[in-house]
């Protein structure tokens, strides 16, 4: 007797809760070709994920965390397809995701910077402290015109 064992397949619903995509998500990546077609059952034709698909899945995911738009998702899968002829186009892709990335984090950090100065400020108002609070306020109001230019990039 020979100890063949039968490959694991997962249902969507079991893709989705490893992937931590929804199956709609699953369903949607597989129809605008960001993943190949997945294998469908024989008897219900109903989608059928191998160990594969699910490594393929859970990359995808990452970058789908990253804010990775769809089209530049299928670019980087295709990409991946040709090995290291694609290592120039898969840099710029990530480089520029890196550089998105870089921008939102400064955005961020000014709208904490934004949020402090309002806490600092309400501390001075709380402590009857006009003269600080006035400033903090003038301060509060440079930053939110900062963000709001930064916002229009």
């Amino acid at each position: 007797m020979s100890a063949h064992t039968t490959p694991r397949v997962y249902t969507i619903k079991d893709a989705a809760a490893l992937t931590g995509l929804p199956a709609s998500t699953l369903r949607y990546y597989e129809s605008v070709g960001v993943i190949a077609p997945i294998s469908r059952g024989e008897s219900n034709k109903h989608r059928v994920y191998d160990e594969d698909d699910l490594s393929q899945l859970l990359a995808i995911a990452c970058l789908a965390a990253t804010g990775m738009s769809v089209n530049d998702m299928k670019e980087y899968v295709a990409n991946g397809q040709l090995g290291a002829a694609a290592a120039p186009a898969q840099i710029e892709l990530l480089t520029e995701r890196r550089q998105q990335l870089a921008r939102e984090a400064q955005q961020i950090a000014l709208r904490q910077r934004y949020v402090d100065l309002k806490i600092d400020y309400w501390h001075a108002i709380d402590a009857g402290d006009e003269p600080r609070a006035a400033l903090l306020a003038a301060e509060a109001s440079t930053l939110a015109d900062q963000l709001h230019n930064t916002k229009r990039r």
